[in-house]
Parts: structure tokens; sequence; C-alpha cells
């Protein structure tokens, strides 16, 4: 699930860990990190207060007060407009102690732009593992990265746990504006309403759009004019210089160049997305440079994992919405039957659905 800000507004570190539950529930293969996914999930189930009890408290700052009661209307007209789970989560507030509230870490082979996989009962296999904590993440990043591997390391600030705890709201989630609060609590939500296992891009593009057709309506239904569409135009541009760079990469690392030529392709491949992103943006978005403290750092092919992730199939879904009159119920339905159908046939159906 934006994303990304401070990153991309799709692809957002927020929707980056969509099945941490998988950290919380899986018999994982190491200790050390099963014991800190459930002291982590412990520890947000203790922090949390009621967001009632809250807004009943004289000594709540105004400003807190204002923006969990955004959230709750915002989560009450998620089940009772958008046909999502009527239950606690988002109904609860944890203050953490920290920016995010985990890191997830990406990691691919270096010459691969396909990612390390990590497979857990609950969730399936995800392209990354999630830490509750920054320094234990940037441990696993070293690890990787000592075997040889491309490691990103991203901040999350909201994650889903696919109905099995009630999911709070959390502080690092009230860094984002109105509409950025309502929809991560759509997706989110969404989530826990129906998630194939394993399938990453499945559930991520579904839920993408209910985020965006419920961001729609919630605006409608409050008087607010319709988004003017420049964000995300300048989020598809971006994403699709990233998705280009991607296919290069993989093209060089698919030829039978030697380790040395393949190491100076990379960064000659990286170098020109470099080139091509500063004519992209003083070209179409002449003055606006959001993109350029991601364009700063260090690139490599872990950090391109999460593009494409969250839109492969969107507008697909959009289509599935408009054969089923726009009616919720009945689009759920169809997604639900899609979720049951084996990978191969799934991919074959959304792609015939594809404008």
């Amino acid at each position: 699930m934006t994303r990304h800000h401070a990153f991309v507004r799709r692809l957002r570190p927020g929707y980056l860990a969509l099945a941490t539950l998988g950290l919380a529930l899986c018999a994982c293969s190491s200790l050390r990190y099963y014991a800190q996914a459930v002291h982590g999930q412990g520890e947000l189930v203790l922090r949390r207060e009621p967001v009632s009890k809250l807004l009943r408290n004289p000594a709540t700052d105004p400003k807190l007060a204002a923006r969990l009661s955004l959230a709750l209307a915002a989560r009450e007209f998620a089940s009772r407009k958008l046909g999502l789970p009527d239950n606690r989560s988002y109904t609860s507030y944890v203050a953490l102690p920290r920016p995010y509230v985990v890191w997830n870490v990406f990691a691919t082979p270096r010459y691969s732009v396909e990612a390390v996989r990590h497979c857990f009962p609950v969730a399936g296999c995800v392209a990354y593992r999630g830490w509750f904590s920054e320094a234990a993440a940037e441990a696993d990043a070293a690890r990787l990265r000592s075997t040889g591997d491309d490691v990103w390391v991203g901040g999350v600030p909201a994650y889903s746990t696919l109905g099995w705890f009630a999911d709070p709201i959390l502080s690092s989630m009230l860094r984002w504006d109105d509409d950025e609060l309502a929809a991560t609590i759509f997706h989110e939500l969404a989530h826990q309403l129906i998630y194939a296992k394993g399938d990453t891009a499945f559930n991520e593009s579904f839920a993408m759009f209910v985020q965006t057709e419920g961001l729609r309506e919630w605006r409608e239904s409050r008087g607010l004019p319709p988004d003017d569409g420049r964000a995300q135009a300048m989020d598809d541009g971006f994403t699709k210089l990233v998705l280009d760079l991607r296919d290069r990469l993989q093209a060089l690392y698919a030829s039978s160049a030697d380790l040395e030529a393949m190491e100076a392709g990379k960064q000659r491949e990286i170098a020109a997305f470099r080139e091509r992103y500063a004519q992209w943006r003083d070209t179409d978005w002449p003055g606006d440079h959001r993109y350029d403290t991601w364009m700063t750092k260090p690139i490599n092919n872990a950090r391109l994992l999460p593009f494409g992730l969250y839109d492969q199939w969107t507008p697909a879904f959009a289509a599935l919405f408009r054969v089923s009159g726009r009616q919720w119920s009945a689009f759920y339905a169809r997604v639900r039957a899609l979720a049951r159908e084996p990978k191969a046939a799934r991919d074959a159906e959304l792609h015939a659905l594809l404008p």
C-alpha cells in the first residue's frame, strides 16, 4: 500500500508492511526474529488507548483530538459506505516512542532484480522482513550485505495484521495529511477483507484501488472537490522511470557479460537513470523537486523492489468495479472469487481486464 511519502506518493513505506502479520504469528526459523515480532506486536497491544476515551479526556491535545476524530469518521465511513470490516481496528491509538512502527529490509542478489523472499504460514511469501527495531533491521541488512546482496531498509508508518489483531491508529500515521490518513485506513481494512496468500501484487493493487476509490467517495461525502491529480500524475511518471531502470538492469543481468562488465554496466545504467530523472523533472515538472531526496540516496536493485507492486493490477480492479455496477458488495464478491483461483489463472483473468 503511497505511498511512499518522502518516498513516492503511492509507494510510501506505510504500505510496504502489508504482511507484518507474518512477523507476529509465524513459526520463523530465526528465534531472534520470532521473539522481536512477538515483543513488538505485544508492545502495541499494551500501549493502545481507546480513541473514545482520549476524546473525552480534556487533557488530550486539541490537535491530536482533531486528527483522531477524523480517523474515527473515516473508519466509520469505511464500514458504512465502502463495505469494509466493521471491527475494533482503528478505534484505538498508540503513541510510538519512535518515528516508524517497523522497518522493512528488502534484499536482492547483486545482479538480479528479483527479491530474496521470505515465507510465513499465514501471510505467504513476501519480498521483505519487518523489524520493530531500527537497529535490528540494520543488523539484518548488514548480514545480508555481507553475503553480497543488494539491500534497502525502509521505515513503515502503518501496517495490517489482516484482522488477527485490532490494528490501532499509530502516531506515525498522523504525520500524513487528512486524505492520506483516511486513505490508509481504507487500504489496511481492504487487506483485512480479502487477502490472497503470497500474491503481493494482487493484494496491494486491490487495496490501492479500494484506497483510491474510497478516498474519492470520502471526499465527495464531505463536500470536498475531487483531487486535482497532480501528485498521482507525478507519481506515475516517476514510477515509470524507475520501472524502466529495472527493466534495463534485468536485461543486463540476463546477458552473458562477466562480473566486472556486469558491475560497470549496472553503475552506468544507474547514472543514466539519474540523468533521465533530471531531464523529466525539469521538462515535465519545472520547479517541483519532491523526488530529489529519494534520488540523492544510493540506488541499488533492492531499492527498486517496491515500485510496481502497488499498481500492477489497479486498472484491472477499476474495470472490475465498473462491471460490478460500482457496487462494493458485488465487486468484493468478484475479487474474493479471484483470490481463490490459482495464481496463474488469477493473473490471466486480471490481465484480460486491463485496458
